[in-house]
């Protein structure tokens, strides 16, 4: 499994993610890495060079999902009328 691997803008060090250690660049931004989580007070300076999440294909609902979707869009509200005591 590759690690995480980013880079700070601000100081441009580059910090790569370890399961069990924090790793921080030390400037004013204060990026920090540990395993997968990346933490940084303006996340718009740091750069990501490689991650480990995997791109899974999207393809949306089939033509029977859609179906079922309809026709459980068109059922009635069923009124329960209970007697008051």
């Amino acid at each position: 499994m590759e690690r995480v691997r980013v880079r700070c803008r601000s100081c441009g060090k580059e910090l790569e993610g370890h399961p069990g250690k924090t790793y921080s660049c030390g400037c004013p931004n204060m990026t920090t890495v540990r395993d997968n989580n990346i933490a940084a007070r303006d996340m718009s300076n740091v750069v990501m060079l490689n991650s480990n999440v995997s791109k899974r294909k999207t393809e949306g609902l089939t033509e029977q999902d859609l179906m079922w979707q309809e026709e459980r869009r068109k059922r009635k509200v069923r009124k329960l009328n209970f007697e008051i005591r």
